[in-house]
């Protein structure tokens, strides 16, 4: 269940340290290219190079090379006690991404607080990571940085999120959301019912015995579940694992407040153009069709994605003034900028059709790109036909990042921006795959996105100018939620006062909880760990 990379992405070939293999798309082309001549050392294992290729391919396209040691200090050989290949590559990597201090907080800028992850005992990075290519979804599942919808809209799970709301002695299990197409959705199911069997087991008295239970039911390949739904029916269902394809929209709609129209729209992840364009430009077209005045944009569980949809999202909302004035920019390390990251002649550049491409009898590779933030500069073109709204209120949680904080950042300087809901994640960084052992793809931080005027360093994530708790206990769009509840209310009268913005319950994601006021916490069950990234496809060729 890790994210498929898109069709530009699938193909990239290993370089480092050995020879290309061909595309599965074009198994007829072998090209040779020389492995990274950055202090390389030519003898030994396929792991021990591939560790060498690991920390020689971030010191040239890392963002903060400028920290990194010498190969000889660093000695990439020495990650080697881990249980597998994957362990100590993605040990490696954590230990690179740890060396950069954030002076503003005196941490690593890819420091997460409290983090874990199976394969790597201290903790992984806030940003970087490494995904293996032969267990990607839908087919496969590494315990890493999953997702139970790759961002190509392919699923391969019973398409349940769960929290758990109330005391450890007395909680509801809550789905917190149903993946359109899946096969908890075609039984139903959606965002707010509450679970209260798992396999014929009775739980919502003990927490912490029962959640082991419910997590090992929910990992099977089937699950009966029964319960009751948000009008107080009762159900009884049994899911089974399948492969599905997922559309990118939880909901949308439209609700009239006072004077204004506004449309709504719970945005799940951005997923390719394939999968996300059409969804998203019919629901502009309906609230363009409606009168809609003003917006609200939930992006509470949505990582992030493609940057191109990013953009594609921030033109739909934005206005047509705006046409032709910069939107944001993407700034590259000196080293990339300057056209001397020369490990990349080791990674192809492949074409839409995932073949090789060659340029004056020459094979183009990654080092042919244009890294200049001149050329990695995109202006507003107004998209589809909902014109004039001066006011969007974004609402958020800590799994908002990447993608989602961009379209927020594009949009503050230019138009009225709210933000409500808890602390976004921060994550102005982006990247595209570097491929190893043609294995593995190395997804190091290579950028950051900047609006226009200069904003970029949003790292600890955006503060809501209205704190509320995550409402699981009713659905997408749904007046009385609380976060909509707040933005249809600043919408109407123009001010967040005189509201109420807590459950009233106990558990929080980790165990500890988020909000000192609020009475009620939520535990997220599962998935826990959802893909939080920017990915750039577009590149300009060097002339």
């Amino acid at each position: 269940m890790i994210i498929n990379i898109s069709r530009y992405w699938s193909c990239l070939l290993i370089l480092a340290p050995l020879l290309f293999a061909s595309c599965k798309k074009d198994p007829q082309v072998t090209p040779v290219v020389n492995p990274p001549t950055t202090n390389p050392d030519p003898v030994g294992t396929r792991t021990q190079l591939t560790l060498d290729s690991i920390f020689l391919y971030a010191r040239e396209v890392y963002y903060w090379n400028d920290a990194l040691p010498e190969k000889e200090t660093f000695d990439p050989r020495k990650y080697i006690s881990g249980s597998s290949d994957l362990s100590n590559y993605n040990r490696e990597l954590f230990d690179i991404t740890q060396i950069k201090i954030n002076p503003l907080t005196g941490k690593p800028y890819e420091f997460v607080a409290g983090s874990s992850n199976p394969n790597v005992s201290a903790g992984y990075a806030k940003y970087s990571y490494i995904q293996d290519r032969t267990t990607k979804n839908p087919t496969g599942f590494v315990p890493d940085r999953q997702s139970s919808v790759d961002l190509e809209g392919n699923g391969n799970d019973m398409g349940l999120a769960l929290s758990a709301i109330g005391t450890a002695d007395n909680y509801d299990i809550r789905i917190r959301y149903a993946s359109p197409g899946s096969p908890a959705a075609k039984a139903g199911l959606g965002r707010g019912d509450v679970i209260t069997k798992f396999n014929g087991v009775t739980v919502g008295s003990n927490f912490d015995s029962e959640v082991n239970h419910i997590n090992n039911a929910m990992n099977g390949t089937s699950v009966t579940i029964a319960g009751k739904k948000k009008d107080g029916t009762a159900f009884d269902r049994t899911l089974t694992k399948t492969v599905y394809k997922s559309g990118p929209i939880y909901k949308d709609t439209v609700i009239t407040t006072g004077s204004k129209k506004v449309g709504y729209l719970a945005y799940a992840r951005f997923s390719n153009t394939e999968n996300s364009k059409p969804a998203l430009d019919q629901s502009f077209a309906e609230f363009a069709s409606a009168g809609v005045t003003d917006l609200v944009i939930d992006l509470r569980y949505n990582g992030g994605g493609y940057v191109n949809v990013a953009q594609h999202l921030t033109n739909l909302i934005a206005p047509s003034s705006l046409n032709g004035t910069k939107m944001f920019s993407e700034k590259f390390n000196s080293t990339m900028q300057s056209g001397k990251a020369t490990i990349l002649k080791n990674q192809p550049l492949l074409d839409a059709n995932d073949k090789v491409q060659y340029q004056n009898g020459r094979l183009v590779t990654y080092a042919d790109i244009d890294y200049s933030e001149a050329q990695n500069t995109y202006n507003f073109s107004k998209a589809g036909s909902l014109n004039g709204i001066q006011q969007v209120i974004f609402i958020v949680t800590g799994n908002t990042a990447s993608a989602s904080e961009l379209v927020i950042n594009n949009l503050k300087p230019h138009m009225n921006v709210k933000v409500i809901g808890k602390q976004s994640y921060g994550k102005p960084i982006g990247f595209f795959p570097i491929t190893v052992e043609n294995r593995y793809d190395v997804y190091y931080s290579m950028f950051t996105s900047i609006n226009s005027v200069g904003e970029t360093d949003y790292f600890a994530g955006f503060t809501p100018d209205y704190d509320v708790a995550d409402d699981v206990t009713r659905d997408f769009g749904d007046p009385a939620e609380l976060s909509f509840a707040a933005a249809l209310r600043f919408i109407d009268k123009g001010s967040f006062i005189a509201a109420t913005n807590t459950l009233s319950s106990v558990f929080i994601k980790g165990g500890k909880q988020r909000v000192s006021s609020a009475a009620v916490a939520v535990r997220e069950i599962t998935p826990e760990n959802d893909f939080k990234g920017m990915i750039e496809t577009r590149h300009k060729i060097k002339r």
